[in-house]
């Protein structure tokens, strides 16, 4: 059969999409051991895993570029689960990193900016999972800012008002929360889920990648597996069961 005929006589496959969209911690999340590769490879003949991480963004710049990432026309509909993951630049001291950092009021507001904008195009509450800044290991990151010239440029302190708004955002809104920025530092010493200070070492990536299934296996654990076992396929006609 040529391949123009069997496009004619099978429906186009849409494998439906969970979107990451976050920061730098979102971005890096498919490198080796990250957050975003250990879903994808969970969610593997299921749903495609797209990375629409932005290093160095906040939620000014983010609710700005949503509307460029996900539309109506671009298959919102298939989209199963929404990952919002800002914080870590926004709460950035504004004396000292302007350009990051987004004054607290305006964070919540941008927040439910992008879960309103969401939801007008079909993609509802239930689908969307706010996630919190983690803690800042200043010791850690504050070496990171000195071998570049820079103070230290964020405290954990503040990062942990920006976390609280966030959860406090989703109860707001009827959506689904991970608040990092506290259960991280249940362990006494959290320095060993980060790599620099701010961002994910491999056993961070370990602990969102399980918090986060723990969230999304409910809502996914129905998607069925995309086209037939290939033990399942008639090899004498196999047109009958892939198309």
């Amino acid at each position: 059969m040529a391949l123009a005929e069997a496009g004619t006589r099978g429906r186009l496959l849409l494998w439906p999409r969970v979107v990451l969209f976050g920061d730098s911690i979102t971005e890096f999340s498919f490198q080796e051991n990250g957050w975003g590769s250990s879903l994808a490879e969970r969610l593997v003949r299921k749903c495609d895993v797209v990375n629409r991480g932005v290093s160095g963004y906040n939620t000014r710049w983010a609710k700005l570029i949503l509307p460029r990432l996900i539309t109506r026309s671009t298959s919102a509909e298939s989209t199963v689960a929404v990952t919002i993951f800002f914080g870590a630049n926004d709460s950035a001291l504004k004396d000292l990193n302007p350009k990051q950092h987004v004054p607290l009021e305006e964070y919540s507001a941008n927040l439910k900016s992008m879960i309103q904008y969401l939801k007008s195009v079909d993609i509802t509450e239930d689908r969307i999972i706010l996630i919190t800044p983690p803690p800042l290991q200043e010791s850690a990151w504050e070496k990171e800012c000195l071998a570049k010239g820079d103070k230290l440029n964020r405290h954990n302190a503040t990062t942990g008002e920006y976390a609280q708004a966030c959860v406090q955002v989703a109860r707001d809104c009827g959506t689904d929360v991970l608040d990092l920025w506290t259960m991280m530092q249940k362990d006494e010493d959290f320095s060993s889920y980060l790599s620099d200070g701010l961002h994910l070492s491999t056993k961070g990536n370990s602990f969102l990648a399980a918090q986060l299934w723990s969230r999304l296996e409910k809502k996914l654990s129905a998607l069925p597996s995309l086209l037939p076992y290939w033990r399942d396929v008639d090899h004498t006609n196999p047109e009958a069961s892939l198309l």
